[in-house]
């Protein structure tokens, strides 16, 4: 059983098909899409979590671990999504900005906290559980938006040219850091990327996609 199934998936803006996909994406498995703007990559990936814009509209199944879920709403389909930007809560401290995707499942406040430092632990941040996210660097808002979203306990991951706004060598560490994680927790991820170097690091298939107008 595939752990995620993209199933005649098809993306159109108002009657004009934009993309079309059928595959299968394996546990710890990247699967790469690329093309020019506005042929509906990153649509797709909307689609999939459940926040489809309103100018959109789109066919096909969805499969995450054996379970439907296109059809169900944004907050049941358990994706975890990592933009470019880092969309952290200014108002929040790092540590409050990943306990605010646990699920309450994980404990009481004590144990949430103990449970986020050995995380900010293993990815050199143990020093900035309080620390405002407006006093962080691009990585570091780079690895608390992957906590978040790792905490967030997703059985998949959406990466939404997760990488872009990063330096080069920056770009290089945490594209490997969130790559790493992919494979360690075994989930599915769907990438969207105009670079080819994310493609060649992720070492998954890689769909290029062509303007269908």
């Amino acid at each position: 059983m595939s752990a995620l199934e993209l199933k005649n998936v098809n993306i159109f803006r108002e009657q004009t098909l934009m993309l079309s996909i059928n595959q299968e994406v394996e546990g710890g498995q990247v699967l790469t899409i690329m093309g020019p703007s506005g042929v509906g990559k990153s649509t797709l990936l909307n689609y999939v979590a459940g926040m489809l814009p309103k100018a959109f509209t789109a066919t096909g199944e969805v499969y995450l671990q054996g379970h439907r879920i296109d059809q169900m709403p944004a907050w049941q389909r358990k994706t975890g999504l990592l933009f470019q930007d880092a969309l952290l809560f200014n108002h929040l401290t790092v540590a409050e900005n990943i306990a605010f995707a646990m699920p309450k499942s994980e404990g009481n406040r004590r144990q949430k906290r103990e449970k986020i430092q050995i995380a900010l632990e293993q990815m050199s941040l143990a020093q900035l559980g309080d620390a405002a996210v407006s006093q962080l660097s691009g990585g570091q808002q780079a690895r608390v938006a992957l906590l978040r979203v790792l905490f967030s306990q997703p059985k998949a991951i959406l990466l939404d040219e997760a990488f872009s706004k990063l330096d080069s060598q920056l770009r290089q560490s945490i594209r490997q850091l969130v790559f790493e994680q992919i494979k360690q927790k075994n989930l599915p991820a769907l990438m969207v990327t105009h670079d080819l170097a994310d493609a060649n690091a992720a070492q998954g298939p890689v769909i290029e996609v062509q303007s269908l107008c």
